[in-house]
């Protein structure tokens, strides 16, 4: 076996450790999950936000996303609005309510990761962002890992 395979293994369950402790402690503190967290932050960011711009963030399906948004519309966080140039296509915008819990969760997430990866020195935490954020940047430069 290469060095490739474990590797991809160790990121995986790092990642899914990391996401679930962070989700865990989001929903206690909050009564939200991490990937609604991350739903609400790419409304907030992304102007004008549509249901395909979080499609092509997330690299999941159309459907996914759809339901996810309906579940914040649900819970009164987001509203989905005519968008002014093409009426067909609906603009995704926080609420009030959605807001304030964006800003609410947001330094609960950070303390939480910042807990979980405190026995990594900063140096070696640096580095591992740098290489994830090329191999990103490479993976998302092609089709590689998008919903068929």
């Amino acid at each position: 076996m290469s060095h490739t395979t474990p590797t991809f293994i160790d990121l995986v369950r790092v990642e899914t450790r990391l996401y679930n402790a962070v989700s865990a402690r989001l929903r206690v503190a909050q009564g939200l999950r991490l990937g609604q967290f991350e739903l609400l932050e790419i409304i907030d960011r992304v102007p004008e936000c549509r249901v395909l711009d979080i499609v092509g963030e997330l690299a999941i399906t159309v459907g996914a996303v759809s339901k996810a948004v309906d579940r914040l519309v649900a819970a009164g966080w987001c509203l989905r609005v005519a968008h002014p140039q093409d009426r067909r296509s609906s603009v995704l915008r926080l609420t009030p309510a959605g807001e304030k819990q964006l800003s609410a969760s947001r330094p609960i997430v950070e303390s939480e990761l910042i807990s979980l990866t405190s026995a990594v020195p900063p140096d070696d935490l640096a580095r591992i962002a740098s290489t994830l954020a090329a191999l990103r940047a490479t993976l998302e430069a092609g089709t590689h890992g998008r919903p068929g």
